[in-house]
Order: structure tokens, then sequence, then C-alpha cells
């Protein structure tokens, strides 16, 4: 059976902490402080949204490849605070394989290490896993990003492997990639339950 995934859907995934919602092109006015105070913000990702110009385009991408059905991106809202806390995707999504990607996070500084990445983490596999009917979820990060690699093993990913050389950094150069993923039974079989018990 191939997956549930409806591009055309307006997903909304919250819990008491955190509100995701898909992307929209006036969310970018609430998004360019990031971009023009938090440039480090990017240092590791392949694509960057820093600068005015950055996030212009980081915005205007998202919402071409949503309409093109190979993203999904969303806005995180910090329901504690009521503040734009940063962005994270679907991507690389194959209904046809029952599998996707999950990416493309930044959070703003104050967010970070807060525990809003493990609530976004357990909303957007918990949908992936039970509504969408994925068998499959891929994680991808600089393989040089620590703090990301991390936070990544924590949620419960398993480390695959690592893909060398393969993307270009926006500053020269290349960079190596490490994959990571969580299975659907690996989810029903323990990892949604320890995330919970993270929270």
């Amino acid at each position: 059976m191939t997956s549930y995934f409806d591009p055309a859907a307006s997903y909304v995934l919250e819990d008491e902490r955190v509100l995701l919602r898909p992307l929209q092109a006036d969310d970018l006015e609430n998004l360019l402080p990031f971009a023009i105070n938090e440039p480090a913000t990017w240092q590791y990702s392949n694509v960057s949204a820093k600068y005015e110009e950055g996030m212009r385009r980081y915005v205007n991408d998202a919402l071409k490849a949503r309409a093109a059905g190979r993203e999904y991106p969303f806005i995180v809202i910090d329901k504690q605070t009521g503040q734009y806390a940063g962005s994270t995707r679907y991507y690389d999504i194959q209904p046809k394989l029952n599998s996707l990607q999950l990416g493309y996070t930044w959070y703003g500084e104050k967010f970070r290490g807060t525990g809003l990445n493990k609530h976004c983490k357990l909303l957007l596999l918990q949908f992936a896993f039970e509504e969408l009917n994925m068998m499959r979820v891929e994680f991808r990060a600089d393989a040089r990003n620590e703090r990301s690699i991390a936070a990544m093993k924590s949620i419960g990913c398993q480390v695959e492997g690592i893909l060398r050389s393969n993307m270009p950094l926006e500053d020269g150069g290349r960079r190596n990639s490490i994959v990571l993923s969580i299975l659907k039974n690996e989810w029903e079989n323990g990892v949604k339950k320890r995330l919970k018990g993270k929270l």
C-alpha cells in the first residue's frame, strides 16, 4: 500500500509545547530576524537562508517544492512564548516507496537545547508513520555537524553510513553526509516510547 501523503492538504501538528503548520509566503517577515541576526545557524546547511536574500530564496524554493509535491515545509511555533522558533520539512517524499526524509530543520538560538526539537520530532515521526503510512524516515547531515548528529541519535535514529563528498558547500569544497534512519517497526517497538519519555 502506498503512502497517504497529499501535498495539497493542510497538515497541522501540535502538542502542548509546539505548533507545526504549513509554511506560507507571508511567514517570511517573521523569519527574517533569524536570517539577519543569526547567520551562523546555516553553517552546516546545504541550503542556506542567511541574510534577507537567502531567506527570501529559502521560502520561495520551499513553496515551489511543495507545489511540485516533492517537499512539505513547516513553520515551528513555540506555544510557550507564541514566537516563531524555526522551520523543518519532509522532503524526498516517495509515496510509492513509503519513504521520506526529514530535515532542513533549524531553530533560533534561544530555542536550541530547550526540548522543543524533541516535541517537533515526535509529532513529525508519529504523523509520518501512523498517518502517512511511511515505512522509513531518513535523516542526513553534514558529517561534521556533531550537534545535529547527537540530536538525531538521541531520538532513536540508527546510523547507516557516510555518503562521501556527496554535495557542494556554499563556500566551496564538498561535504560528506551522514545518513541515519528510523524504520516503522523500530518506531512501534520502542523508539516512540523512548522519545515520549524524553519530553
